[in-house]
């Protein structure tokens, strides 16, 4: 076959191990533990770290003139700023490739579309810690359910 009859290389997921793992983090406990372990996932695989935090779409705070973009701006920055304190801990000792990235929405939705936009090859997600989630669904439950991409619930 010639090359210019060959089909034209198109994107693949799952061929020779992840490249992109996506892990979603909002400052929770275990969203940080979620973290570390995609992590130490991504550096065994080389694959890049893709850090997602969601900014919430507070409609009924923008309402009353609540500065809803700069409080959770402000928080992005907090986390940005401990991930690169930790980042530069480990400098040296582990090679890990890292982003960061911010998406408006819910959790869920945001999630997915860092994933999607981002190609993951796979979603690592922190257990809900609220009690609510246990009856109406989690965000992890509904990433998994969506079955687009391995998901990893982390503890």
């Amino acid at each position: 076959m010639a090359d210019k009859d060959r089909a034209p290389a198109r994107f693949e997921r799952g061929t020779d191990g992840p490249k992109v793992i996506v892990t979603g983090i909002d400052g929770s406990e275990s969203s940080w533990r979620a973290a570390s372990y995609a992590a130490g996932l991504a550096r065994r695989q080389n694959a890049l770290l893709a850090i997602v935090y969601i900014q919430p779409l507070i409609s009924a705070g923008a309402a009353f003139g609540a500065p809803v973009a700069e409080t959770t701006g402000e928080i992005a920055e907090q986390l940005i700023d401990e991930i690169r304190r930790g980042a530069k801990q480990v400098e040296g000792v582990f090679q890990l490739r890292w982003e960061f990235h911010t998406f408006p929405g819910d959790p869920f939705a945001g999630l997915a579309k860092a994933a999607d936009e981002l190609k993951a090859d796979a979603v690592v997600v922190g257990a809900s810690e609220q009690a609510g989630h246990r009856i109406v669904g989690s965000v992890a439950v509904r990433l998994v359910k969506a079955g687009r991409w391995p998901v990893t619930v982390v503890p």
